[in-house]
């Protein structure tokens, strides 16, 4: 069985990569969704704040996601669900299984990577204690609340300060939950501000930054849990340690590009984003094979997920019509003082119609500082930011004209302290 197009994962980044190649000439195509049901983790988001930048209006995660699953079924883009995916070849073989037509090797002219992220759980990063129940991530309480019906605890602490935990502290307190705080080891938020003001600040509890949880107490249920101050190495400093009574703990601790797949179709991951290396076109190191979304790189916002994913899919829909430059001439893009990663890590300069957009996070909260792209010692973007932090995404939109003038083989982004 032969595809034009394969796009493995039916969420956010898959359906919209799907659509956007549909619209640029390819036919053929199948997405392959591992759930019983399109939209991934947005169908467990119930809470509003999707597309602003999209559609220009607000929406509830389920809302956000039919758009796109519409859209899909207008275009009759064919699609199967409950459906795994064992293993991508780097001749882009795909080998999958459901309960309908058993195990099934296909062909893709080309492959979109789109499979989203999972969470960090307990043991990743090793909390001493009791292992009692009610120890959930946030994502996990967040779908058995909002699409299964099922109250996880009366009385939380959350740890980490990740996007959904922040939610999941206010969801929690509009289900009668009592959230007693929330700990993070950095001494900033991993979340978006508004969510902090939203989902925190408005009901009022408690954000204590440079903090840890160091013991989970309970045998068969959690009974508390002990949090202590952590110092400029994040080791837990002794006798700052305050106890709290809780039924439930919630782990926002981080998400990890879901890249299982990638690794065996032996992709180049980036160490940094633990997601592909890609190109300006998404394109990873495998020729035919791109990726976007999530499994890239953990975005913010649904919005920049889906934005992303029309450029993959544009861009896989240029590779099958042969319309990609192969040659020309290769610059490399890298992160350098004060900012985390880039994407993409490279660019064909001859891919680029109008302009590249170049994606990263910063290491630190700064402020009043600049975000500079340089080409060796000469500066080509430099942009004035009030404020920066790590769990906010930042861009630097380069134009062509720009592209054209640099003459070194590397570009870097840097943060230029001091400079405002």
């Amino acid at each position: 069985m032969k595809y034009e197009l394969v796009v493995i994962g039916g969420g956010p980044a898959g359906l919209a990569a799907a659509i956007e190649a549909r619209e640029n000439g390819i036919e053929n195509i199948l997405v392959i969704e591992r759930d019983k049901e399109m939209g991934g983790i947005l169908q467990q988001c119930i809470h509003n704040g999707f597309g602003l930048h999209e559609f220009k209006e607000e929406l509830t995660g389920p809302e956000y996601a039919q758009r796109f699953i519409d859209e899909l079924m207008e275009k009759g883009i064919e699609y199967k669900l409950d459906t795994m995916v064992l293993a991508v070849s780097r001749d882009r073989k795909i080998q999958m299984i459901n309960t309908v037509d058993g195990f099934v090797e296909i062909e893709a002219g080309a492959i979109i990577m789109a499979m989203g992220c999972r969470e960090r759980t307990r043991g990743a990063i090793s909390i001493p204690g009791d292992r009692p129940a009610g120890v959930f991530t946030a994502g996990a309480a967040q779908r058995y609340i909002n699409m299964e019906g099922y109250m996880v605890g009366k009385k939380a602490v959350i740890l980490g300060s990740g996007d959904i935990g922040l939610i999941m502290a206010r969801r929690m307190t509009l289900e009668g939950a009592e959230v007693e705080a929330v700990v993070e080891l950095m001494p900033y938020s991993g979340g978006l501000t508004r969510n902090i003001v939203q989902c925190l600040d408005d009901y009022d509890i408690p954000l204590l930054l440079s903090h840890t949880i160091t013991e989970i107490r309970g045998k068969g249920r959690v009974e508390g849990v002990t949090v202590a101050k952590v110092d400029e190495n994040r080791r837990p400093i002794p006798g700052t340690e305050k106890h709290y009574e809780c039924d439930t703990l919630l782990l926002s601790v981080g998400l990890i590009p879901e890249n299982e797949l990638s690794r065996g179709a032996e992709l180049n991951i980036d160490q940094r984003t633990s997601g592909p290396i890609v190109n300006e076109l998404m394109e990873t190191s495998v020729e035919g094979i791109f990726a976007c979304g999530n499994v890239v790189h953990v975005h913010d916002l649904v919005d920049f997920v889906s934005a992303e994913s029309r450029r993959a899919g544009k861009a896989a829909a240029r590779y099958l019509k042969k319309e990609v430059e192969k040659d020309g001439e290769r610059k490399r893009i890298t992160a350098d003082y004060g900012v985390n990663y880039t994407v993409p890590q490279k660019v064909n300069l001859d891919n680029i119609e109008s302009k590249l957009e170049i994606f990263m996070r910063v290491a630190n909260v700064y402020r009043d500082v600049k975000l500079e792209l340089r080409d060796g010692d000469k500066t080509l973007i430099s942009l004035k930011k009030k404020h920066m932090a790590p769990g906010e995404m930042e861009k630097i939109v380069v134009p062509k004209v720009i592209l054209d003038k640099v003459e070194g083989s590397e570009l870097k982004v840097v943060v230029v302290e001091g400079g405002m």
